[in-house]
């Protein structure tokens, strides 16, 4: 088996001698963190308020606006809703400068106060008509947002400050708690696989129609915020099992030009203590500013990425994965008069990585090449027919095309301890979706307390069309010997056409000032499956005390997801014959199957729940404790089914998933950082045949039967922490501290074949300290002044061994053993803005 050489792991050592320097550091900043905020605190100065209306203004005077979402805003953010007069409150705030913002859909307020000690601040938001802020992934506006649900967001001050290592905003989403990475690398949120998730942008979906996974790459300057939202229950949200991820993207500036620079200077490529080549270069600019004052604002943001990523069990120089692409987005935002605004944007994300699937048991020759080629057209028009009804209109094209190809054709030799020759599948796919949204939101009516309802339309059509070649696989046992071959059919190909159209009604209800009930219905019809479900969801926001401090959320509904373009091409694709061999190398035994869909595919099911109860302990501090849960029915699962005669693979709705949830989460604010902890304990079971395993982007050859057990990405137990803090000499500190369960694996022998339990055996404890440490620097050029931000990120500050691969045939020596480890890394980061 391959070790990391020992150049490497002296490297590894020497590395410890700056993290002790590192160390020191943030143990200073934290203890004069510490003192200064004792300090504060036997000095504190009486905290204040702040308290307001919204209201918007026409021709028929002031109407003062219930249900706009306000948010006070220092260090970190606090949120409320205007209530049935457009008040609202902030208690126990602390002296300082804040800024606090109005929104409701189409429109937008912001003002700039001073909270002196003891000070009561009076505020009159007037909101008016604001360019759309554009969103990637999954929701719409925060106020459509469910009042069951908190949803967890990350502001565009975390986005700026917490440790990136790849600068992607989907590497965020584990800061939100019940969002985990695989071990596949891939994110999963509140215990479904990655494509069961929902993915959109501007509520427009932004998933890979062939096999439902996130198909987007936007540079992350253009990102403002990331949301999760676990149970989405507002009915406006569907196709789609699990939870939803959201990500705002920036208004263009309307009144000045801004411009930004980063990632000028390349990473080199450390080998054993030499310098072997480009490890990364990711540069990228971004620009906004007016085009027309007031009225046309423009955004573009451009980037190049080349990064290598090792395995860092494999030899040094062929250890890498290399990843080239190319992400452009481009947003115009448009004021059109008094009660119209719209918004234009197009993304575009070519890309390739060589030697994807490379691990510890697959070298560079047996990985495949992976190209993408990809872009999005959208647009959004919103028109304000009242002072709280909105008409919002909006069109979305994209393309998704990946082409996937071997190193050679040499046979493709699955060994014990590796593997030999050239991937045995080759793609081709394209993909394109068309979809157009109507929504209206309706002015208040009054019937036993306020009603604010929303109805909307949704239309989809998809296609894919594609060729898929499999060539054979050999399994080779501990005796150096073929045991099995895999022979394939010629390629197949395949073209499938979807069309998907939905509608919903929602009603929030206020029938007391303190309790809020959600209805709402949602009607899908997929002519893939050829059904039409109707999907009913109820939620409810009781506040328990008379301060207004102890909150109670329920909520309930049932969700149909969306059907991957690769399920119903299945039978397309090409068949397989099993072939076992004897110690002479005689056959013994040969099997056909064919690829066959059992019962027709319909869409699954999911039903779940959640209930939640929040308590604001003091100004400072808020605590929740929430359950929650969700059954999958009718899941997409492939198996093998041998008789009499030819076998079969058959894929059906036959499988079934549950995740179960309980979580506390606890935030204290203070006045120069805020800390963010939680722990969470969940269960995530089903069935372990995910159809993409076998017809994914990397499938396996050897289909063993299905079983149900702990899903690969389960961590029962997860404590997370991050605070962000304002630390002296304008330091800005955000440490990330994650540790959780080792993720499940199975046992098998030379024949793939599992071992006694599924996934009864686990990874080590995976536990990692990141940090970005930044401060902002103001340079004098020519009159002009440059505006920088200085300063550096280190991953995985302890360097705790979290191997990320295992050997689990239990015919080599080395059964049990762990692999590909995260080493300690170090990055620097300089902004330029002008």
């Amino acid at each position: 088996m391959r070790f990391p050489p020992a150049e490497d792991k002296r490297q590894c050592a020497r590395a410890k001698i700056p993290c002790k320097a590192f160390l020191l550091v943030i143990a200073s900043l934290a203890t004069n963190m510490l003192v200064s905020q004792h300090a504060h605190g036997q000095s504190a100065a009486k905290p204040g308020a702040v308290e307001g209306t919204v209201f918007v203004v026409d021709s028929g005077g002031t109407s003062f606006l219930p249900g706009a979402k306000v948010a006070l805003k220092n260090i970190a953010t606090v949120e409320t809703e205007s209530d049935a007069n457009g008040k609202f409150g902030f208690s126990g705030v602390e002296p300082g400068t804040y800024t606090i913002a109005a929104d409701f859909p189409g429109m937008h307020a912001e003002q700039t106060v001073t909270v002196e000690p003891g000070e009561e601040i009076k505020a009159a938001l007037e909101l008016k008509l604001v360019a759309v802020v554009t969103s990637v992934t999954v929701a719409g506006s925060p106020n459509d947002a469910e009042v069951s649900t908190t949803a967890v967001t990350i502001s565009e001050k975390v986005v700026n400050d917490a440790p990136n290592v790849n600068d992607r905003f989907e590497s965020l989403l584990p800061l939100v708690p019940g969002v985990i990475r695989g071990p596949d690398g891939r994110i999963n949120m509140k215990g479904t696989r990655n494509a069961q998730g929902g993915s959109l942008v501007n509520s427009a979906n932004v998933t890979d129609p062939a096999s439902g996974g996130q198909a987007i790459n936007l540079p992350i300057d253009v990102v403002s915020s990331v949301q999760v939202v676990s149970n989405p229950f507002d009915p406006q949200y569907g196709r789609f099992a699990g939870a939803l991820s959201t990500v705002e993207t920036k208004t263009g500036n309307y009144e000045k030009r801004h411009f930004t620079i980063q990632n000028i200077l390349p990473r080199w490529r450390d080998r054993a203590g030499t310098i072997a080549g480009l490890g990364a270069a990711t540069p990228r600019l971004t620009y906004t500013g007016p085009l027309v004052r007031d009225r046309v604002a423009f955004t573009q943001s451009v980037e190049y990425r080349f990064i290598r990523t090792p395995v860092n069990s494999l030899p040094p120089l062929q250890r890498d994965t290399k990843l080239e692409g190319f992400n452009s987005y481009t947003q115009a935002d448009f004021i059109g008069g008094a009660k119209q605004t719209a918004t234009v944007s197009l993304a575009i994300f070519p890309q390739k990585l060589d030697y994807m699937g490379l691990n510890t048991f697959n070298p560079q020759p047996s990985t495949t090449d992976f190209r993408q080629r990809g872009h999005e057209v959208y647009a959004q028009h919103r028109y304000i027919t009242g002072p709280e009804s909105v008409l919002t209109s909006q069109f979305s094209y994209k393309t998704y095309d990946v082409d996937i190809n071997a190193q050679s054709d040499d046979v493709y030799r699955l060994m014990i301890d590796t593997t030999e020759g050239g991937f045995f599948n080759r793609q081709s796919r394209r993909t394109e979706r068309y979809d157009w949204q109507e929504s209206y939101q309706f002015a208040t009516r009054q019937f036993v307390g306020p009603h604010r309802i929303k109805a909307g339309l949704d239309y989809a059509h998809s296609s894919l069309d594609g060729v898929e070649t499999f060539l054979p696989a050999e399994l080779v046992g501990s005796s150096g010997q073929t045991i099995e071959r895999i022979n394939f059919t010629p390629p197949g190909s395949f073209a499938i056409r979807q069309n998907e159209t939905a509608a919903y009604v929602s009603d929030q209800w206020n029938p007391f000032s303190r309790l809020r009930f959600g209805f709402g219905m949602r009607l899908d019809n997929d002519t893939v499956t050829g059904s039409t479900h109707i999907a009913p969801r109820g939620s409810l926001l009781l506040t328990l005390t008379g301060d207004g401090k102890t909150l109670l959320r329920g909520g309930a509904g049932v969700f149909y997801d969306r059907v991957p373009l690769m399920l119903p091409a299945f039978s397309s694709l090409p068949d397989r014959t099993v072939l076992f061999y004897d110690s002479t190398g005689q056959a013994t035994s040969s099997t056909p199957f064919v690829n066959r869909i059992v019962g027709g595919l319909e869409n699954p099911r999911s039903t779940s729940w959640n209930v939640e109860l929040e308590r604001q302990v003091t100004s400072s501090l808020t605590v929740r404790a929430g359950y929650e849960e969700r059954n999958t029915a009718k899941d997409f699962v492939v198996t093998p089914v041998t008789g009499n005669g030819p076998g079969v693979i058959s894929l059906s709705n036959g499988g079934g998933d549950s995740y179960r949830e309980f979580q506390v989460t606890g935030r204290y604010q203070a006045e120069r950082f805020t800390a963010n902890a939680s722990y969470v304990r969940s269960r995530a079971y089903g069935n372990l045949n995910d159809p993409f395993l076998f017809i994914g982007n990397t499938p396996q050859a050897v289909i063993q039967p299905d079983a149900k057990a702990r899903l690969l990405f389960d961590a029962p137990n997860r404590f997370l922490l991050w605070p962000n803090i304002a630390g002296p000499w304008k330091l800005n500190i955000l440490p990330v501290y994650d540790l959780h369960t080792g993720f499940p694996y199975s046992p098998e022998n030379q024949y793939r074949q599992y071992i006694g339990p599924r996934n009864d055996r686990r990874f080590p404890q995976f536990s990692s300290c990141d940090v970005q440490i930044t401060r902002p620097v103001t340079l004098h050029v020519a009159r002009r002044h440059m505006h920088l931000v200085a300063g550096g990120s280190v991953f995985n500050v302890f360097n705790h061994d979290n191997p990320r691969d295992v050997q689990n045939d239990v015919d080599s020596a080395t059964f049990g053993h762990f692999y590909n480890p995260a080493w300690r890394e170090f990055r620097g980061k300089l902004v330029f803005g002008f």
